[in-house]
């Protein structure tokens, strides 16, 4: 099975962005969001990067699990 970028569902703040990245790249969340902070403070169009990924990822599909079967 490929890995695939995503907005994440559950680890959002404001757009998911940072959330997926993390899932997709396997590290902390809190270490992406942390970079992305910096990012933004010392390079005004970070910003501008982030509502683009915002647009461009697509989110995290719903993943609905079927009910157990009683026998």
């Amino acid at each position: 099975m490929e890995k695939r970028l995503y907005r994440s569902r559950k680890s959002r703040i404001l757009g998911g962005v940072c959330g997926g990245l993390a899932d997709y790249l396997n590290v902390d969340v809190s270490m992406v969001r942390l970079v992305a902070i910096l990012a933004i403070f010392v390079g005004g169009l970070s910003f501008l990067v982030y509502i683009a990924l915002w647009i461009v990822i697509p989110e995290e599909p719903v993943v609905y699990k079927e009910p157990p079967r009683e026998a």
